[in-house]
């Protein structure tokens, strides 16, 4: 392990760094830029004048887009910097903004514009990496492929085929497709999320690996000739081609293919004329470890760069400083070890539901309401969240990272499984829960690791339903909050009391009717220490509350939540218990068309496509609407054959949760079904 006191010939550093980012990463930079003694500027949108890396920078210069390359120049200039850091995502992979930031004199901590250019063009990527000796994915050739030729070139290739777009990465845009009669429909809708994802929807198509793994090399290279690979993070856990988890070293490699693939990921770097810190992505087939297929290079900080960082003792952000600002690496290959083993989870703002035959991951927004980050030996947050954070769906859903080390990979994944338990965040819903179950997966304890893993075993990894003690808890916090506040002089009348007591008769129940979005409603009595959820049994339960900290006793055994306004936290999971009115909901299904086919929004979002209108007749399953939230696309479908006797919003039109979208009117014979789209 190396530590970041192994500078290379010292140069000048920055004064003055603007970090033209926003959440999680631009706190990270700008924990390095403190550590460093660098001052630093942040930018913001109105939406982020209380972001936490707002009020964590030594100054901050309002824009209005963070997309906006001649803001983000104007605010660093307006700021006093010498230099800029994109971060990754915005204008971290843009050449236009490393030239824009050179032109007004700023030094871009990067590679150059046309690195940048050519590696985030999958296209001519490929074929340069390929000249340089680089084994490369079976897949078309050539950029601005018609939808007949990419057709064409996915019968030659042989299906199952993936389409790529040929910008951008954060896996948008991409679709497997297995069937060739859903070529021309697939291809379609990947064009239309490139396009809205990157302005550029330019497509190529790669044969498909089954059971593949996701390696990757961390590189880092100065502007002296020096190119060094900093070994493999393992990032085959992913959720709609996007990582969740991930890991330094692959269990996967051996020595000799672990050098093999670092040596190949060095020559990709030297092949584009590439510095700073970069990662070269590999596909590997789960069944052949030896056999390895360059996929792309993103020309930025990677998410996952903590899990190097722990196992390297580099510090990456100050090493892309030190490159930038003139130095030389001050290490070769061979002074270069991995020590320990370390994993990292992503924290999204996300749901999962079970859908039709799979589980679908949904983006959530909201107010953060309560948040607690864990800590303890191995332990490191990544975060830019703080209590009153407003999470939209204007931007990527990730929220925060947690990160264990430890000295075998057993020790990594049981730190990071504990401290996940103890994250949590309440306000939105989160995967945090489903990730700590997703450790505990036997494949993922065990190495077996592929990109199609959650697909397949998600439903398994979700909770049968809302724990009791989730309801009997909210329904005795609602049972407190009824009772009347003492008198000045400490005394409450008995007779106020909401215990359901009376004299001479048995005890009344006073009745909760609640709801937690996605579930059936429930009804929980409360009455003389007694709890009794739907049609259970009554028993005896009472609550200890010491601020946000709830305990539930129950059955002999004691619960604790975190809880805050309507919601409750435990071991990572998170529920909004809201209040539910049987009355209104009845005369809301009325209104729909008796509750016979009425469409809600799965997730807060906008309405980018309308393909029916009142009146029109459908079938079962057939595509109505699609809803976009975080650059991701949800397709609403007709729950039975019917006619549309609603359709209550347009292209465009911005969508609440559980907003009513449609109705669709069951033919005689059909089966009514009612609920959240899908």
């Amino acid at each position: 392990m190396m530590t970041t006191a192994n500078a290379g010939s010292a140069s000048p550093m920055f004064d003055t760094v603007l970090v033209a980012n926003r959440g999680e990463i631009a706190v990270r930079v700008l924990r390095t830029l403190r550590e460093l003694g660098v001052r630093s500027a942040a930018v913001f949108t109105d939406a982020d004048a209380d972001a936490r890396h707002v009020r964590e920078a030594d100054t901050a210069v309002r824009i209005d887009s963070y997309l906006s390359a001649e803001e983000q120049v104007r605010a660093a200039v307006a700021a006093g910097a010498q230099a800029v850091h994109p971060g990754y995502g915005f204008l971290a992979e843009n050449a236009a903004f490393a030239r824009a930031c050179a032109a007004a004199g700023l030094v871009f901590i990067g590679p150059p514009a046309q690195a940048i250019e050519l590696m985030g063009d999958k296209i001519r990527a490929k074929e340069t990496v390929r000249a340089a000796g680089v084994p490369v994915v079976p897949g078309s050739t050539g950029s601005g492929l018609t939808d007949a030729q990419l057709a064409d070139a996915a019968r030659e290739i042989g299906l199952p085929v993936l389409l790529k777009p040929s910008a951008g990465g954060g896996g948008k845009g991409m679709r497997l497709v297995r069937d060739e009669s859903l070529l021309a429909e697939e291809i379609a809708a990947a064009r239309r999320e490139a396009r809205g994802s990157f302005g550029d929807d330019t497509l190529l198509v790669e044969r498909w690996i089954d059971r593949p793994r996701h390696i990757e090399i961390q590189v880092l290279a100065d502007g002296h000739g020096s190119v060094v690979h900093l070994g493999e993070r393992e990032c085959s856990l992913q959720r709609r081609h996007q990582k969740v988890i991930e890991e330094a070293p692959s269990v996967l490699l051996d020595e000799a293919t672990r050098q093999a693939m670092g040596e190949a990921a060095v020559q990709a770097a030297r092949s584009c004329g590439y510095t700073g810190a970069g990662t070269v992505e590999f596909i590997v087939p789960g069944a052949d470890p030896g056999v390895y297929f360059f996929m792309e290079m993103n020309t930025r900080l990677q998410v996952e760069h903590p899990v190097t960082e722990l196992v390297t003792g580099l510090d990456l952000v100050e090493w892309q400083l030190r490159v930038a600002s003139g130095e030389q690496l001050g290490f070769a290959q061979q002074d270069i070890t991995l020590t320990g083993h370390a994993v990292e989870a992503r924290i999204c703002a996300e749901t999962a539901r079970p859908g039709d035959g799979r589980v679908d991951f949904l983006p959530s927004a909201g107010a953060v309401v309560a948040l607690g980050e864990p800590s303890g030996p191995g332990v490191r947050v990544d975060s830019g969240l703080a209590v009153g954070t407003e999470v939209g769906t204007a931007y990527d859903p990730m929220l925060a990272k947690v990160i264990a080390h430890g000295p075998d990979r057993a020790t990594a994944l049981r730190r990071l499984r504990a401290a996940l338990a103890d994250t949590v965040v309440l306000g939105l819903d989160t995967n945090t829960g489903f990730l700590r179950r997703l450790l505990a997966h036997p494949a993922v304890v065990a190495g077996d690791l592929d990109t199609g893993l959650i697909d397949r075993d998600a439903a398994g990894l979700l909770p049968p339903g809302v724990p009791d003690e989730v309801y009997a808890t909210a329904a005795l916090l609602r049972q407190a909050a009824l009772a009347p506040a003492p008198d000045a002089g400490g005394w409450t009348d008995p007779f106020s009391q909401p215990s359901g007591w009376r004299m001479g008769g048995e005890p009344a129940w006073t009745v909760h009717h609640l709801r937690v979005p996605g579930r059936d409603p429930v009804t929980v009595r409360v009455g003389d220490g007694l709890v009794r959820i739907g049609d259970g049994q009554a028993v005896a339960a009472s609550l200890t509350v010491d601020g946000e900290r709830a305990l539930l006793h129950r059955e002999g055994t004691v619960t604790a939540f975190r809880h805050a306004g309507e919601w409750l936290g435990r071991d990572g999971d998170g529920w909004w218990v809201r209040a539910y009115d049987p009355v209104a909901a009845a005369l809301r299904g009325a209104a729909a068309g008796g509750g016979g086919g009425a469409l809600t929004a799965p997730m807060p979002g906008t309405v980018t496509v309308v393909k029916v209108a009142k009146g029109d007749e459908v079938t079962a399953g057939q595509s109505l609407l699609v809803v976009e939230a975080m650059k991701m696309e949800h397709v609403i479908t007709a729950p039975h054959d019917g006619t549309v006797s609603e359709i209550d919003v347009t292209a465009g039109s911005t969508v609440a949760m559980d907003q009513v979208l449609a109705v669709v009117t069951p033919k005689d014979g059909a089966t009514a079904a009612t609920g959240e789209a899908s």
